[in-house]
């Protein structure tokens, strides 16, 4: 049996960067939040090696490091965080909500959803073992540190196109891996990468395994042919992951709209869902821009109508 709560202003759900700043926020503005931090504590960052795109870091900071950071900071003025994934809520039926996990429930007025999206990838062990370490699902993110190196994009999407074109900007050399003949990809993006002199192609292939350490990075890969099973090895000196992403929003299906892949529609220039007390911030309604600072924006954005929502409301009193 689940474990009751105190009723809360607000709760929180997920802790990455845009979690962690509506806890930030929300906790400077005497709301007293509740974090409930989800499966992986820091989100997608505390798998990522170097980060050197977040304002405020000269000489970059470990991703980890930076949700450490993070989490603190919020922690220092209030917030409250709880270890532990949402499994059920009630958000239909007006105010307080209720949030059930495994080990506990607790009432609240309001409800920020932070859960973020996860990189599809291949589920093979040496591309989790490998990840920030020359296997990367996100060339924004990491394409700096390939400046001059060769290359792979694997998939077959306007999300491998998009990544492969953005990486020749560093790479010497960007060579696209699909298992097909046939793209998803839309003609439009496509046909830039095919006009792309950085650009090469090895088609009717899939990568059975990722060559490499941590301490000295990839420099292969182990492709399968996918008409006549036979293996080869590729040179490469990194892999980035271009099958898409997934909004985790399992969650919410039947209680909140979402487009057609998943991510949850917010209003127009703010972070409301149709569900009054009930923002969306981060990742997890961001098909577009996917990046860190963008997320911890939504979140401060999260915080703010949330607060002023409350207030309109007369809570607290």
């Amino acid at each position: 049996m689940s474990k009751s709560l105190n009723e809360r202003y607000v709760v929180i759900l997920g802790s990455g960067p845009a979690g962690l700043t509506a806890a930030l926020y929300t906790a400077r503005a005497n709301l007293k939040p509740l974090v409930f931090e989800g499966p992986q504590p820091g989100g997608q960052l505390t798998i990522t090696t170097d980060v050197e795109n977040f304002p405020g870091f000269e000489h970059g900071i470990l991703g980890p490091e930076l949700m450490d950071t993070m989490h603190r900071q919020a922690e220092r003025f209030g917030a409250e965080f709880i270890m532990d994934e949402v499994i059920d809520l009630d958000i239909e039926h007006g105010f307080p909500f209720t949030v059930r996990t495994r080990e506990f429930e607790v009432k609240t007025q309001s409800l920020i959803i932070a859960t973020g999206a996860s990189a599809k990838l291949l589920g093979i062990p040496s591309e989790k073992e490998l990840m920030g370490y020359g296997v990367s699902a996100c060339a924004t993110c990491d394409g700096f540190f390939f400046r001059d190196k060769e290359i792979a994009v694997v998939g077959g999407g306007d999300t491998a196109m998009e990544e492969a074109i953005f990486l020749t900007k560093f790479a010497s050399k960007v060579t696209i891996i699909h298992r097909r003949e046939v793209f998803r990809a839309s003609k439009v993006m496509l046909e830039r990468a095919r006009n792309n002199p950085k650009i090469q192609w090895l088609l009717n292939y899939t990568i059975e395994e990722i060559l490499g350490t941590k301490e000295k990075g990839v420099h292969g890969v182990i492709l399968k042919n996918t008409k006549d099973h036979s293996t080869i090895e590729y040179p490469i000196q990194g892999l980035f992951i271009g099958i898409g992403h997934q909004p985790n929003t399992s969650l919410f299906n039947g209680k909140l709209p979402m487009d057609e892949n998943g991510y949850l529609k917010v209003q127009p220039f703010s972070t409301r869902t149709v569900i009054q007390g009930v923002y969306a911030a981060g990742d997890v309604a961001d098909h577009v821009y996917r990046q860190a600072v963008t997320a911890a924006g939504t979140g401060c954005m999260a915080a703010i109508d949330c607060e002023r929502d409350l207030a309109a409301r007369g809570i607290p009193e």
